[in-house]
C-alpha cells in the first residue's frame, strides 16, 4: 500500500508530519515534531491517567449525547441502537462493532442504509480478552461504539478519508476541547469479514479512543480486489474516551466509581492507593495479563511492595471490577431476549453468569448479584428505559441460573472422582484441557474449582491462561455443517442455468387450487420444472403440497416439492410428463388447508407466548405436519400447567376476533423500520425484499409460508403438550382446526373406555386412578422386595459358577424371562462384583432385543480389565453398539445368534489380557 491515501487535507492543512515509530517501526502523524513514539501501547505508557486533557465533568450520557449531538450539526441521522443480539445474520450471534449492524445487507449495496450519512452509539459485546478483564485496567467485555458511517455507492458518494479525519480531529479538539497536538494518527490496514482497507487509530496521551477504517476492498484468495462500494466505518469506544476525559486510574473506576466504592465498603475492603491502580493500567500496556505472576511482579517492583501484598491488595478489587463488568453486558445480553443456554448466545450469557457467581464466593461480599443486577438497571434506566421495563426477568433469570450453577457443582464434583479413578488406574496424574472443557461445558464445573478439587484427589490441573476466553470463541460464531445435499443443491443449480425461475402462484392466491402449467425440464427421471406452479414447497418448516398433474390420458401423483434456487421441483409417482407438454395441476386441497391452519396458528401461539411469559421469548424452530405441528421457543424454565393455559386461551381470543392476516412484499429497510426485529422471529429472510405475514395488532414476521387469510379460519387451537427438549428450549406440541377437533374427541373417546373399564363416571376417574396408582405403588414395592430377595438367593450359586482367568474371575451368564431385564442384570451384577472384587462378570439378556451388561470388579479392574471395552467388543462381533466406564459396560441391538456363541471368545480374549498384565 502507497502512503499517498494518508496524505489527508487536514494534516497538510495544519502541518501534522509523518512519523515513524522508533518502538513498532510504523508510521504515524502528529503536530508534534519531536516526538519519536507513536503513542499507542506498548510503545508508551498511558500519560492521560491522573492528568485530565480538559477540564469539564462527563458521563457516559453527557459524553455520548456531545458525539451523536455534534455528528447530527453535521448532517447525520442518529438513529436507535440495534439489539446485542444479531437476529439479522445468519454468521454471528452477538454484535461485535457497529458495522454488524448493517451487514450484509447494507455494506453489500443490496438493501440501502437507514440513513446516510448516519450516527450511532451501539453496544457491543467481545469476549476475546475475558481473563484479562479486572486485571489490566483497561479490557471490557461489553462497550458501546460511537460511530458515525457513510456509505459510498455507485452514484452517491457521501464523503471518504478528508472528510472522516476532519470529523474525528473537530470531534476532540472544538466539540471536546482536547489539544490539538495531544492527538496522533497511527496508519493500519484493516481486515476482516472479507473486506479491507487502511485505517487510521486515533491516540491521545497513550490511549487509542478511535478506529477510522475505510473498506474498499474484498479479500479473494489472498489477494485484495476492489470494491464498487466504499464504506466508512468508524468506532469510538464511549468508555474509553470517558475513562480519558476523567483521567481515572483505570475504565472502571472512570465507569463504575460510585458502585465500585458502594460495594468495596459494604464487603470491608481496604481503600486502594491511586498511585497502585494506576501502575496496573500503565504496566499491564506492557505485560500479558494472562500471565498474572509477571503482571504482579513488574508492579511490585515499581511501586517498592512485595508480592504478596500487593496480590491482598488488588485481587478483591480486580474481582469486583469483573463482576460490574460481566453484569452490564448480561444486563445488555438478557434485557434484549437471550436465554442462558448451551448453545450460541446463550452459551456466552451462561459463562459470563457462572464466572461472576464463580468471582463473587471468595470477596464474601454482603450482596447478590441481583442486587447489583438492579444496580445497573437503575444507572442505566435514562438512556435505556427497556430494561426496567422487564427487570423482573433478568432478577429472575439470574437467580434461577444461580441456583442451577450450584447445583451442577454438586454432580459435577462426584463425576470428577470417577474421572480421578479412571486416570489413575490407566497411570495418568494430570487432567487435559479437553477434561477441563468437557467438565465445564457437560457439567458447569470452572476449572478453578477443579483445580481446588484435583489436588485432593492427586490430580494435576494445568489451566491455560486463555480457557474462558478460547471457550467464548467457540460459541461466537454460527457453526454450518455442510450436508451432502448441498452439492446436490450446487450441481443441479448448474444444470438448470438458462431456465427461466419458477413462477410461484401460491403468492399470488393461497387459495389457488388448480391451475394449467408447462413442463421445462425433467430432472433425474422423477422430478418436473414447471413454468407456473400453485404447489407449495417445503420450507421454513412447513411440509410441501401434495396432489396430481394430469396430462393427455395420464395422470401422476406430486408427492415431494422442493425450491431450489428458484426453481420448483416437483416429485412424481407415475408415469412422467415430457418437455414442452401442458399439465394441469390439482392441489390436494384437505391437506393445503390444514398446513396453511397450522402456519397460522403457530404465528399466534408464538405471540401468546412472548405475552405470557415474556419478550425473551423467540422461536428456535418449528414444523407444520398435518395432523400436529410443533413450536420451539426459548424459555428459561419449564413453562407451568397455568401458563399453558393462559397461552392457549390468548390464541383462541386471537381465533375468535377474526383478525385479518395481511401478507406484504416490503423493502428490507422499511420492514425492520415500521416492525422492528420481531421480524426475525422465524429466524434471517434473504434478500432485499421480504414477505411480511402481518396478524392485524398481533403479530407481524418475515415469513415464506401460506397462510389463513383471517385467523377465524384457524379455528380452535389445542395445545397438545409441552416438553424441554433442550437447555433453554420449549417445544410446545399443538393442532388446529379439523386436527384439534379429531384430538379432543380421541381424548373423550379414551375417557369414556377408561372410565368403562374401571366401573365408574367420568368425573370417578381421578378418584379411581388415585387409588388405582397407590394399589399399584404397593405392588411394585413388593415385588422389589421379591426381586432383591431373588438376587440374593441367586448370588451364591453364581459366585460358585466363576471360572479362574489367572488373577481373576469370570462368569458369563445368558438370562431370559418376563421379569428379566437389563436393570435386573445390573443390580446382580452389582451383588457380585461388590462381593468378589476380583470378578469380572457378563450377564447377555435374551429378550425381544439382545442386550448385554459387563461388570468388573475394583481387583480386576487393577488388573486392567475395563467393562466399557468388552461391551464394544462384543458389540464389534455381534452387531449392536456399547460402552461404558470401567466398571459398568451396556449394550444392545445384539444379533442372537452370534451372542449364543461368545463364551469361549470372551474367555480367549479376557484371559490374554490378563496375562499381558502380568
Amino acid at each position: 500500500m502507497g502512503t499517498s491515501v494518508y496524505e489527508i487535507d487536514l494534516f497538510n492543512r495544519k502541518g501534522f508530519v509523518r512519523k515513524v515509530c522508533r518502538a513498532c517501526g510504523k508510521a504515524f502523524w502528529t503536530l508534534n515534531h519531536e516526538k519519536e513514539l507513536c503513542g499507542d501501547q506498548p510503545c508508551v505508557e498511558y500519560e492521560f491517567i491522573g492528568k485530565p486533557a480538559v477540564t469539564k465533568e462527563f458521563t457516559l450520557r453527557s459524553l455520548r449525547e456531545s458525539f451523536l449531538g455534534f455528528f447530527e450539526r453535521e448532517g447525520h441521522t442518529r438513529i436507535r441502537r440495534y439489539p446485542v443480539v444479531a437476529r439479522w445474520r445468519e454468521d454471528v450471534y452477538l454484535v461485535g462493532a457497529s458495522i454488524y449492524d448493517f451487514q450484509p445487507w447494507v455494506t453489500e449495496g443490496l438493501v440501502p442504509p437507514p440513513a446516510n450519512p448516519l450516527t450511532i452509539s451501539q453496544p457491543c459485546i467481545r469476549l476475546t480478552d475475558l481473563e484479562n478483564v479486572g486485571r489490566t485496567g483497561r479490557h471490557l467485555t461489553s462497550f458501546e461504539m460511537m460511530a458515525h458511517h457513510a456509505f459510498n455507492f455507485p452514484g452517491r458518494q457521501v464523503y471518504w478519508i478528508d472528510e472522516t479525519v476532519d470529523y474525528c480531529y473537530r470531534f476532540y479538539v472544538e466539540e471536546l476541547g482536547i489539544p490539538e497536538e495531544r492527538i496522533a494518527f497511527k496508519e493500519d490496514f484493516w481486515e476482516g469479514g472479507g473486506n479491507a482497507g487502511e485505517d487510521l487509530e486515533v491516540l491521545i496521551d497513550g490511549l487509542e479512543v478511535a478506529t477510522l477504517v475505510f473498506m474498499h476492498y474484498a479479500t479473494v484468495n489472498d489477494t485484495l480486489q476492489p470494491l464498487q462500494n466504499r464504506i466508512v466505518d468508524t468506532g469510538y469506544g464511549l468508555e474509553r474516551n470517558l475513562w480519558l476525559l476523567r483521567a481515572s486510574p483505570n475504565v472502571y473506576e472512570a465507569l463504575y466509581g460510585d458502585l465500585v466504592e458502594r460495594f468495596a465498603r459494604l464487603a470491608g475492603f481496604h481503600k486502594v492507593e491511586e498511585n497502585i491502580l494506576r501502575e496496573v493500567s500503565k504496566v499491564a500496556g506492557f505485560v500479558d495479563a494472562r500471565r498474572p505472576s509477571d503482571l504482579r511482579n513488574s508492579i511490585a517492583q515499581r511501586i517498592g511492595i512485595e508480592v504478596e501484598e500487593l496480590e491482598a491488595i488488588l485481587k478483591p478489587y480486580e474481582a469486583l471490577y469483573a463482576i460490574l463488568d460481566h453484569t452490564r453486558t448480561l444486563l445488555w445480553m438478557l434485557g434484549d431476549g437471550v436465554v442462558p443456554s448451551n448453545m450460541g448466545a446463550g452459551y456466552i450469557a451462561r459463562l459470563l453468569l457462572r464466572r461472576s457467581v464463580r468471582l463473587m464466593e471468595p470477596l464474601q461480599i454482603p450482596v447478590t448479584l441481583r442486587d447489583i443486577m438492579e444496580a445497573h438497571i437503575e444507572a442505566s434506566y435514562q438512556d435505556f428505559p427497556e430494561f426496567k421495563e422487564v427487570a423482573e426477568k433478568i432478577l429472575e433469570i439470574l437467580e434461577l441460573e444461580e441456583k442451577r450453577y450450584r447445583q451442577s457443582l454438586v454432580k459435577g464434583i462426584e463425576l470428577l472422582k470417577r474421572r480421578a479413578k479412571e486416570l489413575k488406574s490407566k497411570g495418568i496424574s494430570a487432567l487435559s484441557t479437553e477434561d477441563l472443557v468437557f467438565f465445564y461445558d457437560s457439567h458447569g464445573v470452572p476449572p478453578e474449582i477443579l483445580k481446588e478439587q484435583a489436588g485432593k484427589l492427586g490430580l494435576e490441573i494445568k489451566v491455560p491462561g486463555d480457557f474462558y476466553s478460547a471457550l467464548a470463541k467457540r460459541h461466537e460464531r454460527v457453526q454450518r455443517i455442510a450436508k451432502a445435499a448441498d452439492a446436490y443443491r450446487s450441481k443441479l443449480l448448474q444444470e438448470l442455468l438458462g431456465l427461466p425461475e419458477t413462477q410461484l402462484l401460491y403468492y399470488d392466491d393461497s387459495y389457488l387450487r388448480t391451475f394449467k402449467a408447462k413442463v421445462l425440464k425433467v430432472v433425474d427421471g422423477r422430478y418436473v420444472i414447471l413454468d407456473r406452479t400453485a404447489f407449495y414447497p417445503e420450507g421454513g418448516g412447513q411440509l410441501c403440497d401434495n396432489g396430481r398433474l394430469k396430462f393427455r390420458n395420464h395422470e401422476a401423483l406430486v408427492k415431494d416439492v422442493q425450491n431450489i434456487g428458484g426453481f420448483v421441483l416437483h416429485g412424481l409417482e407415475g408415469t412422467i410428463p415430457e418437455a414442452g407438454e401442458e399439465v394441469i395441476g390439482e392441489v390436494e386441497w384437505n391437506r393445503r388447508e390444514q398446513l396453511m391452519r397450522h402456519h397460522t396458528a403457530a404465528h399466534i401461539l408464538n405471540a401468546a407466548a412472548r405475552h405470557v411469559l415474556g419478550r425473551h421469548v423467540w422461536q428456535t424452530g418449528a414444523e407444520k405436519a398435518v395432523e400436529k405441528a410443533r413450536l420451539d421457543i426459548s424459555h428459561f424454565k419449564r413453562i407451568s400447567p397455568e401458563e399453558l393455559r393462559r397461552i392457549e386461551e390468548l390464541a383462541n381470543e386471537v381465533v375468535l376476533r377474526n383478525l385479518n392476516v395481511r401478507i406484504s412484499f416490503m423493502p428490507r429497510e422499511k420492514a425492520e423500520e415500521k416492525y422492528g426485529f420481531i421480524l426475525y422471529q422465524g429466524g434471517v429472510f434473504p434478500g432485499k425484499t421480504i414477505r411480511v405475514v402481518e396478524i392485524e395488532g398481533w403479530d407481524a414476521e418475515a415469513c415464506g409460508g401460506l397462510h389463513c387469510s383471517s385467523t377465524g379460519l384457524v379455528g380452535f387451537i389445542k395445545i397438545l403438550s409441552a416438553e424441554r427438549i433442550q437447555d433453554g428450549v420449549e417445544r410446545l406440541t399443538f393442532a388446529a382446526g379439523e386436527a384439534a377437533i379429531r384430538y379432543v374427541q380421541r381424548m373423550e373417546d379414551l375417557i369414556r373406555e377408561t372410565a368403562e373399564a374401571l366401573h365408574v363416571s367420568k368425573e370417578e376417574l381421578p378418584r379411581a386412578a388415585a387409588e388405582m396408582a397407590s394399589e399399584l405403588k404397593v405392588l411394585r414395592s413388593e415385588a422389589e422386595r421379591l426381586r432383591e430377595r431373588l438376587i440374593e438367593s441367586q448370588v451364591e450359586s453364581m459366585l460358585k459358577e466363576a471360572e479362574s482367568l489367572g488373577d481373576v474371575r469370570l462368569l458369563i451368564k445368558f438370562m431370559e424371562g418376563a421379569d428379566v431385564d437389563a436393570n435386573f442384570a445390573v443390580k446382580i451384577a452389582n451383588t457380585l462384583v461388590n462381593k468378589d472384587g476380583g470378578l469380572v462378570a457378563i450377564f447377555f439378556v435374551l429378550g425381544k432385543t439382545v442386550q448385554v451388561v459387563a461388570m468388573v470388579g475394583d481387583e480386576a479392574q487393577k488388573k486392567g480389565l475395563h467393562a466399557g471395552k468388552i461391551v464394544t467388543l462384543v458389540a464389534d462381533r455381534a452387531g449392536g453398539g456399547g460402552g461404558g466406564t470401567p466398571r459398568l459396560g451396556q449394550g444392545g441391538g445384539l444379533e442372537r445368534d452370534k451372542v449364543l456363541g461368545m463364551a469361549s471368545y470372551l474367555r480367549q480374549a479376557i484371559g490374554g489380557w490378563v496375562k499381558e498384565q502380568n
